[in-house]
Parts: structure tokens; C-alpha cells; sequence
């Protein structure tokens, strides 16, 4: 079979490369003894480049179209070749094709977290993933920097060292950027930029380049996340006194459903939980409280027996006071109690025409229309007649 390839290889003279692969880079053209006949046709689709190495040396590269291999055409393997008024013998040269179209969805991720310092977290180790696209910019670079003399570069073979390019720089921009792990999610277009820009001459070393790079997510560790989603579901629940009265009820109701399931110890716990809650019921509820008790005639749970001193009930605690803040030269100050306003009042620092504001109220009010502040300004004197 050996003879008859040569035999075959001898006839060729159209030179062409169809890929039936959908991530070969690099694919060198197979020749007998790298014999390539003067003249042959030389046919160069879109989205390729074809690139001669002549005895170890890169020659000439052509782009889309159909070339016939001459001396007007291949001024640099001429001038290696020294041919002279059209020599017409054949000449041995390596033919690689290379692929310019761009190559999509390669993935990237950090296989280890990396360590950041959260302004409300801590330190916190983060993981990100996301996809890029690549294309060969510089046939000539590329094939000297990486392929060499590999006769089929496939993208594998490279996304290693891209991948490593990218996730150093991702892992120093994420550490340095201060941005809250909660708010990445909405910068992730933002970060994508920054690593672009960043790894872009890089890569350009190589003679590729990033039409387009993604980053799809950025996590915490699954026991962190673990951790927020019971914070978040806490928040979510709101009183927790009454979410755990709604599942006692509920746990009630199931067990009322199946009465047998659980025996005597199903028996007990749901009796625990109903007086439980009937006893909470009894203390804060209007039906349940000891005037409503009382009144029906009976004595609430605890009640002081009859000739007991009226009044040893512990009296609700009094009302909280209210707080003001003062506008100072366009600024707020306080909050301040009421005799703080009144010894401001006797100082002068505060008058009836001063702006003031408080939580219960909806707008700043002028000193003199606040009701509850009346004695604070009466017990400050007018100013006294002019002499």
C-alpha cells in the first residue's frame, strides 16, 4: 500500500483541507516525502489560513482563495528556494492549515476557592465558572509560540493554558475588586470586562485572541450557602413565636389524622404542644386574659386567692419616650430627649422657631407647633422689651 500512496501522492497537485472535527486548530497537510509539485493549486477556504515551513523555516501564508504555488505568489519560499526564471522541479515544504473560525462554549472554572475579605462577611473562599470564545488572530505567531511541529492541534490542547491565564487573573481582580459577595451577581458583566482587558495581550503573545468571555456564576462553599438559607428563611418566617404556633397546629392536625400512628408517646407530645399553646393563648389573648376570666366568673390560671392585696400583678411597663432630632445649620442632630430640649431651650441654642423631627411624625415641625413641647418653650422667658 506504501508504494501505491507515493504513486498517488505523486499526481496530487491540488492541495486543500475540509475539517470534519469541530475543534482541530491545526492540521498539516500529508505529502510523501513533504514533496510539493511547482505550480500545484493550493485551495484556502474560509475560516482558514494555510502557512508553509520550509526546511524549518516559516515562509509564506495565504488566506481564503485558490493560489497556484509560483514564484509570483511565494515571494519568501522563492527567495529560500533560489529558484531562478520559473524552476520547475518540485519542492519539499510542510503545509499546515490553520483554523481561524472561532471556537465556542470552552469552559473555565476555578478548581480551587479563592480567598476574599467580605466588608460583611469575612473572609469567605468563592468559587466562578463561565465560558469564552477563541480564534486564531496570527496563523504564523500561533504556529511558532504553540503548535510546533504537531501534525493535528485540537483546542484541548490549549484550553489548559487558557483556563490557568484566566482564573490567575480572575482570582487577583475578585480579591482586590471590595465588591460584597452578595452584590457580584449583579457586576458579573463588569468583572467580565476587567478580566477581558486583562488577559487580552497575553493571549495575543500567542497569536490568539477572545472574541467574547462570560463568567456565568460566582458561589460560596455549599456549607456557607447552607448557612444563608436558614438565615434567609428565619427572615422570611418574620415572628417566630407564631410560625412555631402554626406548625404545632399543623403537627396537631396530622396527628389528629392518624391517631393511631404515633401511640401513647404521639399522644403525649401533641397534649404538650396544645397546652402550650392554650397556655399562651390564656395569657395574651383577649378571651383568655384574667379581666375577661374574671368577668365570666371564674379565676384565670395563677389568680391570687380571695382576700389577696389587690394589685400584685406586675403593671404593663410604662411608654417609651419620645426622641426629637434638631436641625443645626442644615443638618440633623440628636436624637434628644425631652429635658435635653429643655436645657437647650434655657441655654438659647433652641427656639420655638427651630425645625425639629421625630420618628412618629412625618415631616419636620417648626418648635412652637409641637403641642407636647409647649412647656419646654413656656418656661423660657420672651425676649424683654427693648430699653
Amino acid at each position: 500500500m506504501a508504494i501505491f500512496d507515493f504513486l498517488r501522492g505523486e499526481f496530487i497537485d491540488v492541495i486543500h483541507w475540509t475539517d470534519e472535527t469541530r475543534d482541530t486548530i491545526v492540521w498539516r497537510f500529508e505529502r510523501q516525502g513533504h514533496a510539493i509539485k511547482y505550480g500545484a493549486k493550493l485551495t484556502v477556504r474560509e475560516g482558514q489560513a494555510a502557512v508553509f515551513v520550509h526546511e524549518g523555516q516559516l515562509a509564506d501564508t495565504f488566506g481564503p482563495g485558490l493560489y497556484q504555488l509560483e514564484t509570483n505568489n511565494m515571494p519568501i519560499l522563492t527567495t529560500l528556494q533560489h529558484w531562478d526564471h520559473g524552476f520547475q522541479s518540485p519542492f519539499k515544504s510542510e503545509i499546515y492549515f490553520v483554523n481561524t473560525r472561532s471556537f465556542t462554549d470552552l469552559k473555565w472554572g476555578t478548581r480551587n476557592p479563592i480567598m476574599c475579605r467580605d466588608p460583611e462577611f469575612g473572609v469567605v473562599r468563592l468559587r466562578a465558572f463561565g465560558t469564552y470564545t477563541m480564534r486564531v488572530k496570527d496563523p504564523a505567531k500561533f504556529l511558532i509560540e504553540i503548535v510546533g511541529t504537531d501534525g493535528e492541534f485540537t483546542t484541548e490542547e490549549i484550553e489548559f493554558q487558557i483556563r490557568n491565564i484566566i482564573v490567575t487573573h480572575f482570582s487577583q481582580i475578585i480579591a482586590s475588586s471590595g465588591i460584597p459577595v452578595l452584590d457580584m451577581a449583579g457586576n458579573t458583566l463588569e468583572l467580565a470586562r476587567l478580566v477581558h482587558e486583562r488577559i487580552a495581550p497575553m493571549v495575543a503573545d500567542y497569536g490568539l485572541e477572545l472574541p467574547a468571555f462570560f463568567i456565568e456564576n460566582i458561589s460560596l462553599p455549599a456549607e456557607v450557602e447552607a448557612v444563608m438559607d436558614k438565615r434567609t428563611s428565619t427572615a422570611v418566617a418574620g415572628d417566630l413565636q407564631k410560625y412555631t404556633d402554626f406548625a404545632a397546629a399543623e403537627a396537631l392536625g396530622k396527628a389528629a389524622e392518624n391517631p393511631g400512628g404515633g401511640g401513647g408517646i404521639g399522644a403525649g407530645i401533641g397534649m404538650g404542644m396544645g397546652m402550650g399553646m392554650a397556655d399562651r393563648l390564656s395569657r395574651s389573648g383577649p378571651w383568655g386574659s384574667a379581666p375577661a376570666a374574671a368577668a365570666q366568673g371564674g379565676a384565670p390560671a395563677g389568680a391570687a386567692p380571695a382576700g389577696a392585696v389587690a394589685g400584685a400583678a406586675t403593671p404593663p411597663p410604662p411608654p417609651s419616650e419620645t426622641k426629637w432630632h434638631v436641625a443645626v445649620d442644615g443638618k440633623a442632630t440628636g436624637p434628644y430627649a425631652k429635658a435635653d430640649l429643655a436645657r437647650m431651650a434655657a441655654e438659647g441654642s433652641l427656639t420655638r422657631d427651630s425645625w425639629l423631627w421625630t420618628p412618629a411624625g412625618p415631616d419636620w415641625v417648626r418648635g412652637r407647633d409641637v403641642t407636647e413641647l409647649a412647656d419646654v418653650f413656656g418656661a423660657v422667658p420672651p425676649p424683654p422689651p427693648p430699653a
